[in-house]
């Protein structure tokens, strides 16, 4: 059967987008080069872990969504979607290797007409400098004349039942007034609301101002929460009043570090081919160093906490609890969880672990033993640490139980347990 879009890339971005799509009514195929995901998928199986659950996508599969790695597929949809994942290099450079890969697949299939997007992030300037130019080479056909080409920068919030995809406003920028009016078209389908940028440049920046807000108030917030144990102030009375103030004040909380799919991202550092001109964002990278800090912060109170009870990191039995990035999830994807746990090995520490969504963890290809009976594991180890708030955890019991506990959340009751 005929489908009307093509959804490129099978990952966190696009699955979540296809579901939405064949939610809307919108024949749908998902194409990846990965056999594996692509054979979980059609036997209804999630192939990334932390992304839709099996019930979600087998209902996907009986509305009609169909995974492929068939590139031919690529050649007979009206709307293609490039979701290929992108990741900051050593070098802080973005590795858009995988978005390449996708755009010269498709631009061998690409036939005139056809509407194609980019969701994967992205620097400032990439959908023209970049991607403009591998759609054409390999297709023959002219953006803005011959096919649409737009950005449209993704706002997924995993978990987020109140701003799922269709509540969630849509920033498209086309190369061209009719490309953006095109990519309207599409996302119109799917959102309630479509919000048009003035081109594909300013869809990116959208990006680079939206991820770096979020990085920047949290390195805040972090800091804030090492002043505050130094002053012996209790942070997180203090941001309970401080978010009491109806203007002017968004709430933002520590933690042992900053996980997601979405890195900070400072222009100067992301052009593919060369650098952007103009002043870096030195709030950006001073936010990164920041939050960077926090692992090691997490660890130096750890050993603190145990000293002054009387015992060494080395030897002592640790807990740590939720080691995903974000509660009631099971993606891992930057979670400060295994830097912790690497620099609690390198001390001596004899680690368990405990997340109700993560049966299985390594840190550095080493498994670490899973807990099976929360309570019991509190009792016997030396230190617990709760690094992520999952709503079955029941903070005031596991504070009973636990010998020592460390909560980087700030979510246990006040004097329950030491708090970042």
């Amino acid at each position: 059967m005929p489908a009307d879009l093509a959804v490129i890339g099978l990952g966190h971005l696009g699955l979540p987008l296809a579901q939405a799509a064949v939610a809307a009514g919108i024949a749908t195929i998902g194409y990846d080069t990965d056999p594996r995901s692509v054979a979980e998928l059609a036997a209804g199986r999630p192939p990334v872990e932390g992304s839709l659950t099996a019930a979600e996508i087998r209902r996907m599969l009986a509305r009609g969504f169909r995974p492929t790695t068939d590139p031919a597929e690529l050649g007979r949809v009206r709307t293609a979607v490039i979701c290929a994942p992108t990741r900051i290099g050593p070098d802080r450079t973005l590795d858009l290797s995988a978005v390449e890969a996708a755009a010269r697949t498709l631009a061998a299939r690409l036939r005139p007409h056809t509407t194609v997007l980019l969701e994967s992030a992205a620097y400032p300037g990439a959908t023209e400098e970049f991607l403009r130019p591998l759609l054409e080479q390999g297709s023959g056909l002219r953006a803005g004349r011959d096919f649409h080409l737009a950005h449209s920068p993704s706002r997924l919030d995993p978990g987020n039942r109140t701003h799922g995809y269709a509540h969630t406003p849509k920033v498209i920028g086309g190369l061209t007034p009719a490309c953006t009016e095109s990519a309207a078209a599409f996302y119109g389908r799917l959102t309630d609301k479509v919000v048009r940028a003035r081109g594909p440049r300013e869809a990116e920046t959208v990006a680079v101002l939206e991820t770096n807000y979020r990085h920047v108030n949290i390195a805040f917030a972090n800091e804030m929460a090492v002043l505050c144990h130094d002053l012996g102030v209790d942070l997180w009375d203090v941001i309970r009043c401080a978010e009491t103030k109806p203007y002017g004040f968004q709430a933002f909380r520590p933690g042992p570090g900053v996980g997601g799919h979405s890195l900070p991202l400072d222009p100067n550092y992301l052009s593919y081919n060369s650098r952007t001109p103009g002043h870096p964002l030195r709030m950006v990278g001073l936010a990164q160093e920041i939050n960077g800090r926090m692992p090691a912060y997490v660890i130096q109170r750890c050993a603190t906490l145990l000293n002054e009870h009387g015992k060494s990191a080395r030897g002592a039995r640790v807990l740590l609890l939720g080691v995903s990035y974000k509660p009631d999830l099971a993606d891992q994807e930057n979670s400060p969880a295994p830097e912790i746990a690497s620099r609690l090995r390198d001390m001596g520490a004899h680690l368990t672990y405990h997340d109700p969504y993560v049966p299985h963890w390594r840190v550095r290809d080493v498994p670490v033993p899973r807990a099976d009976s929360l309570y019991e594991a509190a009792a016997a180890a030396d230190l617990t640490i709760l690094l992520q708030n999952h709503r079955t955890y029941d903070l005031q019991g596991l504070a009973v139980k636990a010998q020592l506990l460390l909560d980087t959340r700030g979510a246990s009751p006040a004097g329950a347990a030491h708090r970042l």
